[in-house]
């Protein structure tokens, strides 16, 4: 589609008021769509206790659908958000987003089941799924080369709010009235955004030029969603063989290898695999993928860990998970700038060598480890986070096209997504089969809400119960430190020397309108 450009020319390096109201837009919508990620991890132990039955909670796994199921969600509308926006317009697609998500909220906190309440998550998900690709779409096309590390930065800021404010935020609303508002809360956000984007992003002009991708939807969508739905399906399960897992997950994986070897007959393919070609985009793509298993999947389990181990609250859960996000707060813009005067090769390394310590001092936790060691380990994570996902993301995008953007930003997003799915579940089987391989930590877990319980176990009883489920987390993350040493080693062979930018190729008044994909 034909996107009215900001006032300010791509190349100019100054990020005018224009640009930032643009930035305010797709901000506030990605604020939406992460905080409520953030909100949710933080509400799994309430909904373990809230939907199950009295002294029988429902198993982690189960909750973790609530997680699961919005990110696949997202991984599957993804696909399909460049050529919807090319028909019918970014502006008119990205209200549309907001709207589904905002509906999908409000259904979500009239949910009287746990598979309700995973259902309406699943249709929230389809409007979050379309907010962050055309997002960064929107702010790369607004940034030009010479400010793009600057306005990812800006773009990171959700990836701030969400750690810190989410689990807070979570906590105070479960705490102070119940769980339903940390989706009511959208509602109010939603109408804001919504305005917000009618009056500040620029008109459409849409100009149809692709057709739509039929075939590769038919195989690209279902076997992503049957791919993500059997590896997600492994956790209550608790192995790989079961049929629930197999069935879907050699389906899916037959159906996406399938759209692979097509994908490069047509002109406009669903998803556009040519880009690989990049060599900037491909390693940053890889290395994004084991990022976001290793990260997002470790920090699923954080407040978990402070809620039935230790015995916080909701809301000192969150404030607890706090440091964390104060960590990237301080490096995210940090990082932003040096993106803009320094190969991010330079950049990522120290960022993911920061996080694989704080994983590796996670490993040691015990049912009675010290808050200060804990809040330190988490401000260090911090501090690594802010200074890896968004320079892998900028060293992705800045060297396409302007009219590969967006299809370069869709492969970026979709591989998150996929990637939180699978870190989710590999995580959750992790601990699920730790915390049932140690015969107390269930009963000593479940004794916090039932005092027959803690009566049949004693204080001794529970205090090595608790042990034991603490000895499974740390075992998790083992497995999520291994995965980030992985990652630094990929890290490496981002591009350590400046290389040529393209991004405003294209962009003069006689360019080809840029085309969402």
């Amino acid at each position: 589609m034909t996107e009215a450009a900001p006032p300010a020319t791509t190349n100019d390096e100054r990020i005018t008021g224009d640009i930032l109201k643009i930035a305010g837009v797709v901000v506030l919508g990605a604020i939406m769509s992460i905080l409520d990620i953030t909100v949710v991890n933080v509400a799994l132990p309430t909904f373990q206790t809230t939907f199950g039955e009295p002294g029988q909670p429902l198993p982690y796994s189960t909750v973790a659908w609530t997680v699961t199921g919005y990110t696949l969600a997202l991984a599957t509308v993804i696909p399909l958000t460049g050529w919807a926006a090319d028909r019918f317009g970014t502006k008119r697609l990205y209200m549309t987003a907001i709207g589904l998500f905002t509906i999908g909220s409000v259904l979500c906190a009239m949910a009287t089941g746990i598979n309700m309440l995973i259902a309406f998550r699943v249709l929230q998900g389809l409007g979050g799924g379309m907010l962050m690709p055309l997002g960064m779409t929107i702010m790369t096309k607004a940034a030009g080369p010479k400010r793009m590390g600057r306005l990812m930065a800006i773009l990171g800021v959700p990836m701030l709010l969400g750690p810190i404010g989410g689990p807070i935020l979570g906590g105070w609303l479960i705490d102070a009235a119940s769980w339903h508002w940390i989706f009511l809360i959208n509602l109010p956000i939603g109408v804001i955004a919504l305005i917000y984007a009618f009056v500040v992003l620029p008109r459409d002009a849409p100009h149809p030029s692709e057709t739509f991708d039929f075939v590769g939807m038919l195989m690209m969508s279902p076997g992503l969603a049957l791919f993500l739905y059997g590896v997600s399906s492994i956790p209550a399960e608790g192995k790989v063989g079961s049929a629930k897992v197999l069935i879907p997950g050699i389906i899916g994986l037959a159906l996406v290898a399938a759209f692979v070897l097509y994908s490069f007959r047509p002109k406009h393919p669903l998803l556009d695999l040519r880009l690989f070609k990049n060599r900037n985009l491909a390693v940053s793509i890889i290395t994004m993928f084991l990022f976001a298993v290793a990260f997002f999947g470790g920090l699923l389990l954080v407040p978990t860990y402070f809620q039935q181990i230790r015995g916080e609250s909701v809301l000192h859960a969150g404030l607890l998970v706090a440091p964390q996000g104060i960590g990237a707060m301080l490096t995210m813009p940090i990082a932003g700038t040096l993106s803009d005067k320094f190969p991010v090769g330079r950049i990522v390394p120290f960022g993911l060598l920061l996080i694989l310590g704080g994983m590796i001092s996670l490993t040691q936790i015990t049912a009675t480890t010290s808050y200060t060691y804990l809040i330190v380990t988490l401000f260090v994570m911090g501090l690594g986070m802010g200074g890896t996902m968004m320079p892998i993301m900028t060293s992705a995008l800045k060297t396409l096209r302007q009219a590969e953007v967006a299809r370069g930003s869709t492969l970026l997003n979709i591989t998150q997504q996929i990637a939180s799915s699978v870190g989710v579940a590999i995580m959750s089987v992790i601990l699920t089969n730790g915390l049932k391989d140690a015969s107390l930590a269930g009963p000593a877990i479940a004794s916090r809400q039932d005092p027959a319980i803690a009566a049949q176990l004693g204080p001794a009883g529970i205090a090595q119960g608790l042990e034991q489920a603490a000895e499974a987390f740390a075992h998790t993350y083992w497995v999520a430190a291994a995965l980030v040493a992985v990652t630094v080693v990929s890290a490496l062979f981002l591009p350590r020397k400046r290389e040529d930018v393209h991004l405003a190729d294209g962009a003069g008044a006689d360019a080809a309108p840029v085309i969402l994909h």
